[in-house]
């Protein structure tokens, strides 16, 4: 047995167990690393939400619309592109932004609808923050995302990925105070996160 071993958090127990219950202490050690990688994707996908809001107000009332397949492809071809960089799945990347754009666009339509039914609720032009600005926190969160994703394959092929998702999906929701509309927004921002 290692040093390291010994030193690591259960170390001695895993020492002193037989091969089954090594086994397990081994299995329990990997899903609390799943969930680790995997709440800390959840909670960067609340944060991207987050700035749904944010885009929301700047386009309303303006030419910009929700959706803007130029700027969505230029999304996915950098996220692809830095994904390969970091050796990662480009593939499962496209695919995992491709529903946190669609989440965010969750959040900007009901707003939007929201805005329109009762427009004393809505920003007016002094209150539209820069959308120039706005995008430059999107791709500060969206490289944090990429690097998660990369760091992250066993986590999201494993078959425990689905369930350990949602408890940290539940868990983000609580830490962000998230309402209504953002929780409905993290849940269509999540499925393909896991890939197994």
């Amino acid at each position: 047995m290692s040093v390291a071993l010994l030193a690591g958090s259960g170390g001695v127990a895993a020492a002193a167990a037989g091969p089954a219950q090594r086994s397990e202490v081994a299995s329990s050690f990997d899903s609390a690393g799943s969930y680790t990688r995997l709440h800390s994707l959840a909670d960067l996908a609340a944060q991207r939400l987050a700035t749904a809001d944010l885009v929301a107000a700047a386009k309303y009332g303006t030419d910009s619309p929700i959706d803007d397949p130029a700027r969505e492809k230029q999304v996915l071809d950098d996220v692809a592109r830095q994904a390969r960089e970091l050796g990662a799945d480009p593939e499962a990347t496209v695919r995992i932004f491709r529903d946190q754009i669609e989440a965010n666009k969750v959040v900007q339509r009901e707003l939007h609808r929201r805005w329109d039914a009762d427009p004393s609720q809505a920003p007016g032009p002094e209150e539209r923050p820069d959308l120039a600005e706005v995008r430059k926190e999107i791709n500060r969160v969206n490289g944090e995302l990429v690097r998660g994703i990369a760091g992250s394959p066993s986590a999201r092929t494993s078959p425990s990925c689905r369930g350990l998702l949602t408890v940290a999906g539940v868990r983000v929701r609580g830490e962000r105070q998230l309402d209504v509309l953002h929780t409905v927004a993290l849940g269509r921002a999540l499925p393909s996160v896991c890939s197994g």
